[in-house]
């Protein structure tokens, strides 16, 4: 996927990816029967569907904000030939069609730590260590997200990679206490970008808005990761945490995109970058 250009009142954000990957089409969708979500997408011969790894970034007042890091290239390659991931550029590549280097990432804000929204986070380095794949940002999360990553249960263990996190929290940089800077609910990260606490798919995942000019726009990341499941509320995936929460965070997130004419920017949705809300008179598709 080429990057693709958008401006929010003064705010110009970019979508870029950080590739494909493929898995299976039940626990995307949850309880909801195979007969129904196929129309939607259609599976391959292993019952798998294709998934994007798009990230945000955000010419900011503060700096290039980039919100999610997708896989990364940590994986081992047994690793990616199971996921099928693959991609024309991947993201740095995606960051060099627009003219910008990871050095040139200020802040990267995580939505939550799981592996294909964390990953490229980090790299490995020429001595094998692992080091910040952006050398000069400031990272964030949730506390509560941190917490639950750093110590997973029997459900969660296989979602979290320490690798991924936790040497960040080791790392100073100048003044800094540590490279990863910890938030603590809903968080103005500058005038214009801010995140919002949207639970279920995590405890304590969060969403991003841009907000400029009197327009706004949401990253809406796995609280919505398809467009279909922010019409139907009950379309869940099975990797939710809190099922009959992530409803209901659907269900606030919808209204507000309502009464705000939000752009929608859906994360994983391979059929559907955007989509921009026109308030209780319809929805316009992009």
């Amino acid at each position: 996927m080429a990057a693709c250009t958008h401006r929010v009142g003064r705010v110009k954000v970019h979508l870029v990816s950080d590739g494909v990957f493929w898995t299976d089409g039940g626990t995307n969708f949850g309880v909801v029967p195979k007969t129904l979500w196929e129309k939607v997408i259609q599976p391959d011969e292993l019952n798998r569907i294709p998934m994007q790894l798009r990230c945000l970034l955000i010419e900011s007042d503060a700096g290039l904000i980039l919100v999610d890091t997708g896989y990364g290239d940590k994986l081992a390659p047994r690793r990616q030939e199971a996921l099928n991931l693959h991609g024309m550029f991947r993201l740095g590549g995606e960051l060099a069609t627009l003219g910008y280097k990871p050095e040139d990432v200020a802040i990267v804000l995580n939505t939550h730590l799981h592996g294909d929204h964390a990953g490229g986070n980090t790299k490995l380095a020429e001595d094998g260590s692992i080091a910040p794949a952006f050398p000069n940002a400031t990272y964030m999360a949730q506390r509560l997200e941190l917490a639950d990553a750093t110590y997973p249960n029997e459900r969660t263990r296989n979602a979290y990679f320490p690798e991924n996190f936790l040497p960040l929290g080791n790392l100073c940089r100048g003044n800094q206490d540590t490279v990863l800077h910890v938030l603590n609910g809903d968080t103005h990260i500058t005038d214009t970008v801010r995140t919002l606490t949207t639970p279920g798919h995590t405890r304590a995942h969060q969403a991003v808005i841009v907000e400029s000019a009197g327009e706004s726009a949401i990253f809406l990341a796995d609280a919505v990761p398809w467009a279909i499941t922010f019409e139907k509320l009950a379309w869940v995936a099975a990797f939710d945490v809190e099922p009959l929460v992530s409803m209901e965070t659907k269900r606030s997130l919808r209204d507000w995109a309502w009464r705000k004419e939000a752009l929608l920017f859906f994360q994983h949705d391979p059929l559907m970058r955007k989509r921009f809300s026109r308030g209780e008179g319809g929805i316009e598709r992009r």
